[in-house]
């Protein structure tokens, strides 16, 4: 009953990601089609480079999908481009493949009288190879194509849209239903893309090797026929609509970024709003991107033109200082900073401050009488801590916290967003990492431990802008300005709470906020 409750109240979202999803499929496999058809028609006449070209395909079919994107960023940047050619190199394999395997099992003898009756290597390669290979491609084209589904969820990681943004939304606020959303229709699409190029795949392949009565084999081609026709012409009418509703921007034009949990998209549909409505700007929303190194690359790539950061996370992370605790030094020197090494304007830093905190339940606070950072070193060899992949690895995160408070955990697992939530409920680890306004304390009931040598730094949101985008829109700095003074430590815990707990979406809560505190119309 919920999750058709949450698909009645969001069907306009997941209608849209799912038209973006089948898009970016499509281009994909398309292209994939463009390039391997041929690379396996090469090689079946190039015997040599047969095996390193199948090798190559073979090895970049091996490389995890997370580790492929991630490459991409630094080459490609964000977004639909490098999604789609990750995509494509993974479809690859069984198109190369099954496109060599279908020529070279033409029999020798067929090839033969196709040379006898005075055919030329072309004509013999058009009108003999490849229509009785046709069938086996089609076959490495529909593997290629479910494939390409399913791994399409991934481009979310990467701000290039599709129904893996519900999923990962999903994953990040312990919402089932989100999760479901993003999930099944993916597996419906899946489907449905094997139900369709199976009809291409036996439309291809000769009456003559078909089972059956030739009759009724006719009459099934004409249905499958206009099942096609129908399914290719309701694909182009919907690709031309939102094409042409996708075109009509305006050429004053921001793109804004995000991190990917709950508060940073929170803050990039507050400023995407807020933008929007005080300025004839449009704003391209490209949220939930990955983590801070993936944010700073596309700003300094021009991928995004402004995304909101955190002042510990600039000085320790991006500027490699040592930690320290005072509020000011750190603002003024993140701020100097990145205007002389990146050439990025820091704008005013706001009211809430979401430093990093270590968060264990409510019972185990108890029973072990743990108050403060400090109390752990009693207990920490018997400790499994859950924190996130960027926590166990910056120096303002785990390996400094152990330095400062001079102790170890017995064991550190490394789990993202919420699921180390649901682990240290599930008493699969006894201590976390989280952030001081994160809506999932209070979801979970977590108790915070204070932080009594004051090694985390101070994280004040700031809004960090390319300096040629200020210099060409310099109203932005004067609205933003205005988020500044009302998002406060309990504001912004409330706002993050209602996505988290009451499963309100990022974009809802933002600009319920925005017109309840008379900021836009």
């Amino acid at each position: 009953m919920k999750f058709l409750n949450y698909i009645s109240g969001n069907y306009p979202q997941i209608l849209s990601l799912l038209i973006e999803h089948l898009r970016l499929t499509a281009v994909s496999v398309g292209l994939a089609i463009l390039i391997g058809v041929p690379l396996g028609i090469f090689i079946s006449y190039a015997a040599k480079s047969s095996k390193p070209v199948l090798s190559v395909a073979n090895i970049i079919q091996a490389i995890p999908s997370m580790a492929l994107l991630g490459a991409m960023i630094p080459l490609l940047g964000i977004g639909v481009v490098p999604a789609i050619v990750a995509v494509v190199l993974y479809s690859l394999l069984p198109i190369i493949k099954n496109t060599y395997t279908g020529i070279e099992n033409i029999s020798p003898q067929t090839l033969e009288a196709a040379r006898g009756i005075g055919l030329t290597p072309f004509q013999v390669l058009t009108k003999v190879q490849i229509p009785l290979a046709l069938p086996v491609i089609m076959a490495g084209v529909r593997i290629a194509s479910v494939t390409a589904v399913g791994l399409m969820t991934m481009a979310a990681f990467i701000g290039a849209g599709g129904l893996g943004y519900l999923v990962f939304s999903g994953i990040r606020t312990v919402n089932n239903n989100q999760i479901l959303a993003g999930a099944i229709p993916a597996c419906l699409l899946a489907l449905l893309v094997d139900f369709l190029l199976g009809l291409v795949e036996k439309l291809v392949t000769p009456i003559s090797l078909q089972k059956g009565d030739n009759s009724l084999k006719k009459k099934r081609r004409k249905a499958q026929k206009a099942v096609l026709a129908g399914a290719a012409g309701l694909l182009a009418v919907v690709f031309l609509l939102t094409s042409i509703g996708g075109a009509a921007q305006s050429t004053r034009t921001v793109s804004v970024g995000s991190k990917d949990f709950t508060e940073q998209e929170i803050l990039g549909n507050l400023v995407a709003d807020l933008i929007e409505d005080r300025t004839d700007i449009s704003v391209n929303r490209r949220l939930s991107l990955g983590g801070s190194q993936v944010c700073f690359g596309a700003i300094q790539t021009g991928d995004i033109d402004l995304y909101i950061d955190y002042t510990g996370t600039v000085y320790s992370d991006v500027l490699k200082h040592t930690p320290i605790s005072d509020v000011e030094l750190v603002y003024e020197t993140a701020r100097a900073e990145l205007k002389e090494q990146f050439d990025l304007e820091v704008l005013k830093q706001m009211s809430f401050n979401n430093t990093y905190t270590l968060a264990v339940t409510q019972e185990m606070a108890a029973e072990n009488n743990l108050e403060k950072i400090s109390d752990l070193s009693r207990i920490a060899d018997t400790l499994v801590s859950g924190t996130t992949f960027e926590f166990s690895n910056r120096e303002d995160g785990l390996p400094g916290l152990l330095k400062t408070y001079g102790f170890q955990m017995k064991e550190n697992i490394t789990l993202d967003g919420s699921p180390r939530y649901t682990a240290l409920e599930n008493g699969e680890v006894n201590i976390v990492d989280a952030f001081a306004t994160d809506g999932l304390l209070k979801k979970f009931g977590l108790k915070t431990l204070e932080d009594d040598k004051g090694f985390f730094p101070p994280y004040y949101a700031i809004p960090v802008v390319r300096a040629d985008t200020l210099e060409e829109y310099p109203e932005i700095a004067a609205v933003l300005e205005e988020l500044a003074p009302v998002l406060t430590d309990d504001v912004m815990a409330e706002l993050n709470y209602r996505v988290d707990e009451l499963q309100q979406s990022p974009a809802d809560v933002a600009r319920e906020f925005l017109k309840e505190n008379g900021l836009i119309s």
